[in-house]
């Protein structure tokens, strides 16, 4: 078994002999008896979950509850996923590109910092930053003590980098987000490239780089010639910048 998949089931307290207690007593208390109806027999093996949870007990099970996520948008967009212990559960693509990163990647229960530096760090992502892409990581969640230590790491993770971008998030605005099947990175530059361009979709902004979504937003926004060719960790430009100002945890 990998050793990450085992440093995460050693949070689980209950040994294998627990377990095996466990499946005994189920077989004891329904052998001899007379078939279940149809309807019951298929709540038994919900029934049995049930049961087998209360008796591993000690709320193990946390562990594989995510409390907060990571939005990584280049053009590859990605969410991480993170439980209670800083742990990635999982990865996920919310574009072509961003499923076949994805698919490519090996970080599950790892520490999310140094997931999301193993993936900046990825021949993907290295070249399409090194060739002046724009990225921008997003956080959110539901603790949100967790959720602002997440931040301020992301934040000294990028401090290095040009053309990159950290926020917070509420909930119920990556909610929105995922509704539009785009991670919250590229659903802000939507909502601020739609007050310019109402006829814009979410589908059009799926597939476009952050740079793309950016230089796009500086041409409509008034004086945007101007600005179109800021560049560099605090050069995004004043109407940009407005629209992109930190969101609120």
């Amino acid at each position: 078994m990998d050793e990450r998949i085992r440093e995460a089931f050693q949070q689980v307290r209950a040994g294998e002999a627990l377990k095996q207690r466990t499946r005994a007593y189920l077989a004891q208390r329904t052998r001899g008896r007379p078939a279940a109806p149809a309807g019951r027999r298929r709540l038994a093996p919900v029934l049995a979950c049930l049961l087998v949870m209360a008796v591993l007990g000690g709320g193990s099970w946390l562990y594989f509850v995510p409390t907060a996520s990571i939005d990584i948008d280049v053009n590859p967009s990605l969410e991480l996923r993170i439980n209670r212990f800083d742990r990635v559960l999982s990865v996920e693509g919310y574009n072509d590109d961003g499923r076949e990163l994805a698919d490519s990647l090996d970080v599950t229960f790892w520490d999310y910092n140094d997931a999301v530096e193993a993936i900046l760090e990825s021949d993907t992502l290295s070249a399409l930053l090194a060739g002046g892409e724009v990225l921008t990581i997003t956080v959110a969640g539901s603790d949100q003590v967790q959720c602002g230590k997440i931040l301020s790491d992301m934040e000294s993770c990028t401090a290095g980098r040009q053309n990159a971008r950290c926020y917070a998030a509420a909930a119920d605005d990556v909610a929105a987000a995922h509704d539009l099947g785009l991670t919250y990175g590229k659903y802000r530059a939507y909502l601020a490239l739609r007050a310019l361009d109402p006829d814009v979709t979410p589908e059009e902004v799926r597939d476009m780089t952050m740079r793309e979504l950016r230089d796009r937003i500086l041409t409509l926004s008034p004086g945007g010639e101007a600005e179109s060719g800021a560049s560099g960790h605090h050069g995004w430009g004043g109407g940009y910048g407005h629209r992109w100002g930190a969101a609120t945890p």
